[in-house]
């Protein structure tokens, strides 16, 4: 008997995308407001945000068949969030939103995988990515998928960055890339 499953692809988002990354967006935003009180809730991205890093090929998407499963973007540059340690090669990873029919599935580690590859690829040295807050469950989560938890460090110049990093404090986790 032939196997219907479909091994996931990992693709740049394209213009086209931009109605379901804000989908999964929102979906991801309503996620956070109803699974925790300590969260803090995405807010209303701004679109010409996500258009810019369409268009600078910086938004990515891991696709189920024909299905958008998550969504994520990425910048090799990260200087309000990561100060002084934005001096080193890395590739930050931000907003990996998974659309709620594929929750559960071990993907989170499977965008893990790319961003390693995909910085070495890039003479990166590391792989980054921050949460809003002292997020357990998320700290369990990541560092389970390898990243070092690096601690909580309060955010004093927030100018451009999304609402959701005014005024806040992040949880930074760190990957090293050998090889």
């Amino acid at each position: 008997m032939a196997s219907s499953y479909t091994a996931p692809q990992i693709l740049s988002s394209t213009p086209a995308d931009i109605d379901e990354i804000f989908r999964l967006y929102r979906l991801a935003a309503a996620y956070q407001a109803a699974t925790s009180r300590a969260t803090v809730v995405w807010p209303d991205f701004k679109r010409e945000l996500v258009a810019q890093e369409l268009v600078e090929g910086r938004q990515w998407k891991l696709m189920v068949g024909d299905t958008i499963a998550c969504v994520w973007a990425i910048t090799f540059d990260d200087p309000q969030i990561w100060g002084a340690r934005n001096a080193d090669p890395a590739v930050y990873v931000h907003r990996i939103a998974t659309n709620p029919d594929f929750r559960g599935q071990g993907f989170v580690a499977t965008i893990v995988q790319w961003a390693k590859d995909y910085a070495r690829q890039h003479q990166k040295k590391f792989v980054r990515l921050d949460t809003i807050g002292e997020n357990h469950g998320l700290i369990a989560h990541y560092t389970a998928c390898g990243f070092t938890y690096l601690g909580l460090s309060a955010l004093t110049d927030t100018v451009g960055l999304p609402a959701h990093y005014h005024n806040a404090t992040v949880s930074l986790f760190e990957l090293p890339v050998e090889g």
